[in-house]
C-alpha cells in the first residue's frame, strides 16, 4: 500500500497509538474526537511489557521512563487476613525476561505523551470537538476538508459509533461487575500493603487492586464487585447510597481494608461491559481496534495494551501493500482474534481464581503457595513476551 490517508475516530489510548504507528510508516492520519479537549478519565493504568516495547518503538521511551513507576512484585494476597499468598516478580526481573519494562503509570500521562506526539509529528492532524454519528462517518474527509480516507479506523471505545457500520459486529454486554476507582495517599496504606508493589487482594466475588502512582504518593485502587446492568454508560460519580453498596460486599475483609474504602475520598463508578466476538472489518466499512472490537473485563489488565497492539499491527500489516485492503484486513483480523481470545481466557480464568469462594479458595491457595514464582511469571510468557510484528 502506498502512503494514503488515515482517518482515526476516536483520540483514546489506542487511538492516538495507532496515529503514530501509521504516521511512522509514512501515511497520512487524520483523528477525529468528539471532545473538546482530551482528558482521560480514570486513574491508574498498568503498562506491561508487550505494550511498553510498542511505546518505546514509537519513540516514548524516555518520556515512559519518566512517567512510569517499575513495581518489585505483583503480589496476590488475601483480602481477609492480608496474608501473601504468593507474587511475581518484576521490576529487573521483567525487563530481563520479557525485553521490556513492566509498569505502572497515570492514564492520563500516557495518553498526554502519546498526544505530544500526535501533535508534533507531521503526518498527523487532529480534529476535536467534532460530534460523530454512525451516519455521517464516511462524510467526515469532505466536512473537514481531508484528502479522501483511504482506511477508516475506529478506535471510539465500547460505545462505538464506527461498530454500527460493521456489518456483524456484536452489541456490548454487561459483564456482571462494577469497578470502583479512587486514589489515597500513601501514609493511608501502609498497614496494608507494601506502596512499591502491585497488591491484588482477593475475596468471595470480590477483589482489590492497589498499585502506586505518583512517584509512590498515591495509591491507586480498583475495587471490583458485582452489580446491576445501568444501561449505556461509562464512568460516574458514585450516588449517595453506593458507598454502603461497596461496604456490604466487602463485609467479610479485614477491617483495615474496610476502613480504607470507608474513608475514601469519592470514587469513580464504573460498569463493566464487555464485547463479546464478533466481526471488526467488512469491506468497506471502518476496521476496528481496541474497546470497540473486544471490549473485556479488567483481570487480565489487558485492554489498553490490546488497544496498543491493535494499532501497531493494523498499521504494520497495512504498510507497503499494493493489493487487495480487504484481504489484508481479514488477515489481520484473524491474526488479532486469536491472541485476543487468549487474553480474554486468561481474564476469566483470573476472575475465577480472583473471587473464588469455599473450598475451591483454599484449593487455589494451596496451589499458588506450593508454585514457584519463577513458575508464575513463565505462565505469562505468551503473554506479557509477546512482540508485535516488526519488534
Amino acid at each position: 500500500m502506498t502512503a494514503r490517508n488515515i482517518v482515526i475516530i476516536g483520540a483514546g489510548i489506542g487511538g492516538l497509538t495507532t496515529a503514530l504507528a501509521f504516521a511512522r510508516n509514512g501515511d497520512g492520519v487524520d483523528i477525529v474526537e468528539q471532545a473538546p479537549n482530551l482528558s482521560e478519565v480514570g486513574a491508574g493504568l498498568q503498562v506491561s511489557p508487550n505494550a511498553s516495547r510498542i511505546l518505546i518503538a514509537l519513540g516514548l521511551g524516555d518520556a515512559l521512563r519518566e512517567a512510569m513507576i517499575r513495581p518489585h512484585e505483583i503480589v496476590l494476597a488475601s483480602g481477609r487476613s492480608l496474608r501473601k499468598i504468593t507474587h511475581v516478580p518484576c521490576g529487573e526481573f521483567a525487563a530481563d525476561r520479557w525485553g521490556a519494562p513492566y509498569g505502572v503509570m497515570h492514564r492520563a500521562d500516557l495518553q498526554s505523551m502519546l498526544l505530544e506526539a500526535v501533535i508534533a509529528h507531521p503526518h498527523c492532524r487532529l480534529h476535536l470537538d467534532q460530534h460523530i454519528t454512525s451516519s455521517d462517518i464516511t462524510e467526515l474527509p469532505d466536512r473537514l476538508g481531508l484528502p479522501g480516507a483511504g482506511l477508516f479506523v475506529g478506535a471510539d471505545g465500547v460505545w462505538s459509533q464506527a461498530r454500527r457500520l460493521v456489518p456483524g459486529a456484536p452489541k456490548p454486554r454487561f459483564s456482571g461487575q462494577i469497578a470502583w476507582r479512587f486514589k489515597v495517599a500513601a501514609e493511608t496504606t501502609r498497614s496494608v500493603l507494601n506502596p512499591t508493589n502491585v497488591t491484588a487482594f482477593l475475596g468471595s466475588r470480590t477483589h482489590l487492586v492497589a498499585y502506586p502512582l505518583e512517584h509512590g504518593k498515591t495509591i491507586n485502587m480498583v475495587a471490583i464487585t458485582q452489580g446491576s446492568d445501568p444501561g449505556e454508560t461509562w464512568a460516574e460519580r458514585e450516588n449517595p447510597n453506593g458507598r454502603m453498596e461497596l461496604l456490604n460486599a466487602f463485609a467479610d475483609w479485614h477491617p483495615d481494608l474496610r476502613t480504607i474504602l470507608r474513608q475514601a475520598p469519592e470514587m469513580t463508578w464504573w460498569p463493566l461491559f464487555e464485547v463479546p466476538d464478533g466481526r471488526w472489518h467488512e469491506t468497506g466499512s471502518p476496521v476496528l481496534i481496541g474497546d470497540a472490537a473486544h471490549a473485556m473485563t479488567p483481570f487480565a489488565a489487558q485492554g489498553a495494551a490490546m488497544a496498543i497492539e491493535d494499532g501497531y499491527e493494523l498499521a504494520q500489516a497495512c504498510t507497503g501493500i499494493s493489493g487487495d485492503l480487504a484481504a489484508t484486513l481479514n488477515t489481520y483480523e484473524t491474526s488479532r482474534r486469536a491472541r485476543i481470545g487468549r487474553a480474554r481466557s486468561r481474564g476469566a480464568f483470573n476472575q475465577f481464581a480472583y473471587h473464588a469462594r469455599g473450598p475451591i479458595r483454599l484449593g487455589r491457595d494451596l496451589v499458588l503457595a506450593l508454585k514457584q514464582p519463577e513458575s508464575l511469571a513463565a505462565e505469562l510468557d505468551w503473554l506479557y513476551g509477546y512482540r508485535a510484528t516488526g519488534l
